[in-house]
């Protein structure tokens, strides 16, 4: 879990650069008091690398006061391209008799040091433009829905937010997962 300094360096630089084009996703937040955030967690690193690398464009999107976190999200267009074709869950990926995908979104996301959006965090999310218009995100799915064999994933068509379900076990080309890393 970790990265080389230039990998280090090429990341902040990403991320300031997207920082500072998207400045209505982050209103009266100071790149610097994020930088500094950045710079001492390395396990935060490595995840915004992650996301990073699978094609996420993680950017801040929020600030917490009371708990004074920076919350980073994936803001790519559509669902990132390198967690896509993926179950929900290993419950769900195992409960495939045939065609299994090669993973599921909750153990990739913790591989990489990140969690999947919630239902309100993806509707935040939303605030800021249409996100998967041609894609859909699994979403952090409540307990009482999981139990029964659920999982809940959104998308953005027809000029508003979908929260639906489908199965845990199921998995499309177009459908991946949304993350996020608190700082």
């Amino acid at each position: 879990m970790e990265i080389s300094l230039s990998q280090r360096e090429e990341l902040v630089r990403i991320l300031r650069k997207r920082f500072e084009e998207n400045p209505k996703r982050h209103p009266n937040i100071a790149w610097i008091s994020v930088q500094k955030r950045l710079e001492s967690n390395e396990s935060v690193l490595f995840a915004l690398f992650e996301m990073e690398r699978t094609g996420g464009e993680p950017d801040v999107i929020r600030y917490d006061e009371k708990e004074d976190t920076y919350m980073v999200c994936d803001c790519s267009l559509e669902t990132p391209v390198g967690r896509r074709n993926l179950c929900y869950d290993r419950e769900g990926w195992e409960s495939r008799k045939e065609s299994k995908p090669e993973g599921n979104a909750c153990d990739m996301a913790k591989s990489m040091g990140i969690e999947l959006l919630t239902e309100e965090d993806y509707r935040y999310l939303q605030t800021f433009g249409p996100f998967d218009t041609k894609t859909s995100s699994w979403l952090k799915t409540p307990l009482e829905v999981r139990e029964r064999g659920g999982a809940l994933f959104g998308e953005f068509r027809y000029g508003r937010v979908f929260v639906y379900h489908n199965g845990a076990q199921a998995y499309y080309r177009v459908r991946g997962f949304r993350g996020k890393v608190s700082l």
